[in-house]
């Protein structure tokens, strides 16, 4: 759809906002619907432009929200952005549970389904590949010769109803303390992928001699070394060609049984989605994040899960999370994240408003507290029943909290290994992405990057900017198309080939 000739130049999202947003490059002196304010420079499209006096020092706000503080005078007509406008210290209140929305479940009788893969311990796949994981990076030109072997031979085409054959490795492993929180994160997040229901069968490649032993894997991470799950060492094995050849055995033996499945109708309730946002613009906190709320809305109403992660993204926004926390308990988890990426990003020489990035503020946003508005919009109305650590497995459904870096790889790549078999991801800017084993939809928050990257997003929730959808009805095409693609539908990033390399572990601590 294209844009639509009479939408307003500009857009006030609030009445008490002392400024208004761009919908499209704006000239100076150029009429705008706003009486006898003009702009008074160029403003670029997605960009602020204040309809009133900011003194210096007075807060900033878009949404109601505050954004940030005037570092000097800005009179109507100016831009609104970097150079006149600075971040604080989040002051948001906390009032934990004040605002619970209380959002029935359906019963699973009237529950939406989708076509999905019954493991046998009753798990419920997407997607059904066979996995070659990693304990260190000494073993990925193995896991990738393994792999490369079945993507070049055309023995799959034997074996229709197997997606692939994907090799997921990663830059880590050694280098560091065996008993350090890097090397538990890292465990953790292996061993989430190894039991994913996406997988049918995985090798884990080792090479013996690593921090982070396959054996000690195996073994705390209470992950059965049996027919679905085969390790291999390198040294063990006799040398990177007799692994190969061993590996690619091990895997011939295990495709006619990953084979054999069918998808069947099952409840959403076997549906949990990860949300992320990357790429962002002025306009991903009114089209395309609320939009995805509206549908993550949906999912937890048919029994399914949410996550929404990127704990720095989310910062000055927490507000809006913490009134929805079913308990004080789970407030508090959330608060601690956060005071723990304080001192974090303190330590490291970081401030939290490095986020956002360049590109994010060339679409016209201009603090974190601005992107955390957009990024919290995800979370929809649904109350906040959990708060996870990276990695860790989601078994509480409903809407979670997974803390995460707001680097997009990282953040999915935990949300995965903690059990999402789908992931929704909203870009104003055009991020490419894709996360085997996990089906990946692309959302973008307006018409011309959606027209110009046609090839890599799914749906363009620019419709609601041009005013040819509303944010509700848009969150329900949203979840209609996820329970498409968790039924078998392809999405653009997989008929693209994304998302091995975008296999990411969060690496924590040192490099010895």
């Amino acid at each position: 759809m294209s844009e639509r000739r009479n939408q307003p130049p500009v857009l006030r999202l609030d009445p008490s906002d002392p400024l208004v947003i761009a919908t499209r490059d704006l000239a100076p002196g150029e009429a705008v619907g706003l009486g006898e304010v003009t702009p008074v420079e160029p403003i670029a499209r997605g960009h602020k432009m204040a309809v009133a006096a900011i003194a210096p020092g007075a807060p900033v706000r878009k949404l109601g929200q505050i954004i940030g503080n005037a570092t000097r005078p800005i009179a109507p007509g100016q831009h609104v952005h970097v150079h006149n406008v600075e971040f604080r210290t989040s002051a948001a209140d906390h009032g934990i549970g004040a605002h619970r929305s209380n959002l029935p479940v359906l019963p699973e009788t009237r529950a939406a389904t989708f076509e999905g893969i019954v493991r046998a311990d009753g798990s419920v796949a997407t997607r059904n590949y066979i996995g070659v994981l990693t304990t260190v990076n000494c073993s990925a030109q193995v896991a990738r010769m393994i792999s490369d072997h079945f993507r070049l031979s055309g023995e799959l085409k034997s074996y229709p109803n197997v997606d692939g054959v994907v090799a997921l490795t990663h830059k880590s492993g050694c280098a560091g303390g065996e008993e350090t929180e890097g090397n538990y994160t890292l465990r953790r997040t292996v061993a989430g992928y190894a039991r994913h229901p996406n997988f049918a069968a995985v090798l884990i490649i080792g090479l013996g001699c690593e921090s982070n032993q396959l054996p000690r894997l195996i073994a705390e991470e209470h992950l059965e070394a049996d027919g679905r799950i085969r390790p291999l060492i390198i040294q063990e094995s006799g040398g990177t060609r007799k692994t190969v050849e061993a590996g690619i055995s091990m895997i011939r033996e295990l495709l006619p049984q990953a084979n054999a499945v069918q998808r069947q109708a099952v409840p959403a309730k076997h549906l949990i989605l990860g949300m992320q946002c990357g790429g962002s613009d002025g306009f991903s906190a009114i089209t395309a994040n609320p939009a995805l709320g509206a549908a993550a809305d949906l999912l937890v109403r048919n029994g399914g899960t949410a996550i929404l992660s990127e704990t720095p993204e989310i910062y000055g926004a927490e507000h809006m999370l913490l009134g929805r926390a079913v308990s004080e308990e789970v407030g508090r988890k959330l608060l601690d994240l956060l005071r723990w990426w304080e001192a974090y990003a303190e330590r490291n020489g970081e401030s939290l408003d490095n986020n956002p990035s360049p590109g994010n503020k060339a679409g016209g946003l201009t603090t974190i507290l601005e992107k955390s508005l957009g990024a919290a919009a995800k979370g929809g109305r649904s109350d906040l029943t959990d708060v996870y650590r990276y990695a860790e497995p989601v078994t509480r459904r409903g809407f979670v909290f997974m803390d995460t870096p707001g680097y997009d790889p990282v953040s999915v790549t935990g949300q995965v290994a903690g059990g999402a078999n789908i992931i929704c991801f909203t870009t104003g800017r055009g991020s490419c992405f894709g996360c085997k084993p996990a089906p990946s939809l692309k959302l973008a928050t307006n018409t011309p990057m959606f027209h110009r990257m046609a090839d890599d997003m799914d749906i363009n929730c620019g419709e609601i900017l041009d005013g040819g959808a509303g944010v509700e009805e848009m969150g329900e095409r949203i979840f209609r198309m996820i329970l498409a693609t968790a039924s078998g539908d392809r999405t653009k990033s997989e008929l693209l080939g994304y998302g091995e390399d975008e296999f990411a572990p969060w690496h924590l601590g040192a490099t010895l």
